[in-house]
């Protein structure tokens, strides 16, 4: 049952919020235009600018997307993600979306100097290059870019570019077995917003992973993700000490303080590659 007005004590502003989320889940189907701001004004007996914010609130959680000149529909609902060492086609499945990927580049080059590090790789060393418009129902989500050096997969590309680059590094018995990832939020460039069809927000959220196989770096990817279709789930755990095993000291250690090893495969700050 959609609201139709503010309850005892509540402002307007919420009202108009609630009602118009109502409607998105009782009424409108994705792509449907809301009601208008006029219409939504005499209804409540409210300003424009009332209207204008609980309509802001509903577009910035992803519920709302505006199109510059039309109008505001109801937006596709949002991927939500956990953050875990899988591909992107293997997340999608697993929330019950269909994943798709165009090939936008695929080649061998030289790896530029901060591929190379990530790699564990000298500047130049020979990797493949990938890039993807990655898909989900159909709606375009990323524009993924990934590099793995040549010389642990010589024939990847052979056939093309494989549906899943760990799949075809599982093949090699070069199992992704753990890696690392920097997030950060950004604005998209007019490339990226062109070929994820963004309109209105230019919000994305950017991924840097480097994937290992055991010591091994096997990949560098990163990825721009859309910041109104996409999510990340990050599951949290109570806060616990982590447990450091206490070397037997040697003479000259007596008093130093133990230091913690490295993950395996990741070098200590300011150690030498």
């Amino acid at each position: 049952m959609v609201r139709d007005g503010a309850r005892p004590g509540e402002h307007k502003y919420v009202a108009v919020r609630a009602y118009l989320a109502d409607l998105v889940t009782t009424e409108l189907a994705v792509g449907d235009a809301i009601p208008s701001e006029r219409s939504l004004t005499e209804k409540f007996g409210v300003s424009r600018m009332t209207v204008r914010q609980a309509i802001d609130a509903l577009v910035t959680e992803g519920v709302l997307e505006r199109a510059q000149g039309r109008g505001t529909f109801v937006a596709p609902p949002r991927a939500d993600f956990e953050m875990r060492l899988t591909t992107f086609g293997e997340e999608a499945r697993r929330r019950g979306l269909t994943p798709g990927a165009t090939v936008l580049r695929c080649e061998q080059l030289p790896a530029p100097a901060v591929v190379a590090e990530a790699l564990d790789r000298e500047t130049g060393t020979p990797v493949h290059h990938v890039v993807r418009l990655r898909t989900a129902d159909g709606n375009p989500m990323s524009v993924e870019e990934s590099w793995i050096p040549v010389d642990l997969a010589p024939d990847l590309l052979d056939d093309g570019v494989p549906d899943s680059l760990y799949a075809a590094l599982r093949e090699r018995d070069l199992d992704p077995t753990w890696g690392e990832e920097v997030i950060t939020a950004a604005d998209a460039t007019p490339e990226e917003l062109e070929a994820l069809q963004m309109q209105g927000s230019r919000a994305v959220m950017r991924t840097a992973r480097r994937t290992f196989g055991g010591d091994a770096a096997v990949m560098y990817s990163r990825a721009c993700y859309r910041g109104d279709r996409y999510s990340v789930f990050v599951p949290l755990r109570e806060a616990r000490p982590t447990l450091v095993p206490r070397a037997r000291p040697s003479d000259g250690d007596a008093g130093r303080p133990v230091q913690p090893s490295a993950p395996p495969g990741r070098i200590p700050e300011g150690s030498p590659r």
